[in-house]
Parts: C-alpha cells; sequence; structure tokens
C-alpha cells in the first residue's frame, strides 16, 4: 500500500490512527476489507483483492524462513520443542505500520496504521476478538466467505474510530 497523505492525515497520524482493516481466509482469499480513515491511497477492489493474495504467499513464504535449530546428542533434552514460526508479523515504512495476526484457525487480521499507533498488536486482537463475537458467532455467516454482518461494522468502528 503506497501512502499519499494528505495534511489532515498527517497532524491526525501524529496521534497515531488506524487507516485499514484487511480480513484473509485461510486460502488467501481477502473476506473483509474497510478504510476507517483517510490518509492511505486508494486500493481498487481488484488491487485490494492482489494485495491479499500476495500477503498471503509472502507470509507462508516467511514462516518457513528460519535458522535451522542447533543439531543436539542423542539424549534429548525436557520440554524442548521447535515452536512454530509465525511468519510476518509487521512491516513498516515512513508512512504506515501494517500489523498481521494470523489466528489458530489460519484467518489473517490485516491491520494498517500510522506508524505511531500505540499497541498495534493489541488493536488488531481485539479487532480478532470483535469478529468472533459478531462474525463467527453469528449463525446466518459462512466461514471462509466475505464477510457482511452490519454488528460487525458498527462494533469495529466504534473501537477504531476517534470522534
Amino acid at each position: 500500500m503506497a501512502a499519499c497523505r494528505s495534511p489532515a492525515a498527517t497532524s491526525a497520524a501524529k496521534l497515531g490512527v488506524v487507516f485499514a482493516l484487511l480480513i484473509i481466509n485461510k486460502a488467501g482469499g481477502l473476506i473483509y476489507n474497510h478504510t476507517f480513515a483517510p490518509g492511505l491511497q486508494a486500493l481498487n477492489s481488484n488491487d485490494s483483492l492482489i494485495l491479499a493474495g500476495t500477503f498471503h504467499g509472502i507470509h507462508a513464504i516467511s514462516r518457513t524462513l528460519n535458522p535451522v535449530p542447533p543439531k543436539h546428542s542423542n539424549t534429548s533434552v525436557p520440554n524442548s520443542r521447535n515452536l512454530p514460526t509465525t511468519g510476518i508479523e509487521s512491516l513498516e515504512s515512513s508512512h504506515f505500520r501494517l500489523t498481521c495476526f494470523q489466528t489458530p484457525t489460519g484467518v489473517k487480521f490485516l491491520l494498517v496504521t500510522s506508524p505511531e499507533q500505540p499497541n498495534a498488536d493489541v488493536v488488531v486482537r481485539r479487532c480478532y476478538e470483535i469478529y468472533g463475537d459478531y462474525v463467527v458467532k453469528n449463525p446466518f455467516y459462512s466461514l471462509e466467505m466475505p464477510v457482511r454482518v452490519e454488528k460487525f461494522e458498527k462494533a469495529l468502528a466504534g473501537y477504531l474510530v476517534r470522534p
């Protein structure tokens, strides 16, 4: 996402602002995309789909890029397991920060914020909680499908949009 910031967005960014949230299903498809604040260059729907698919692929590759664990002797060390790698958790530029949270089911939440936004990891996890409360618990929602739940939209806007 290339940043093209307006003067109003620049002053708002000094305080920290959430620009957008994207949700990618476990197959790499974009199931939710919403902009909460101006300040980033607008993407058309095709570009958003390409961004989601590309990030999904890069995230999968980054999970395999990790140092080789040291070889131990035949004696096993108690409580030593190879922890799973997480992949990309954050990308930062001078204009924005992209924070990724992958759920245990493989759904990725991409939060685009200003670099000054504190605790972006906490914010993206709260978005996941709201998703669980309003989308996953909705009996009319089918998993892996685009999210179109009005209560979810309102709850996210109430949490992410500053007055």
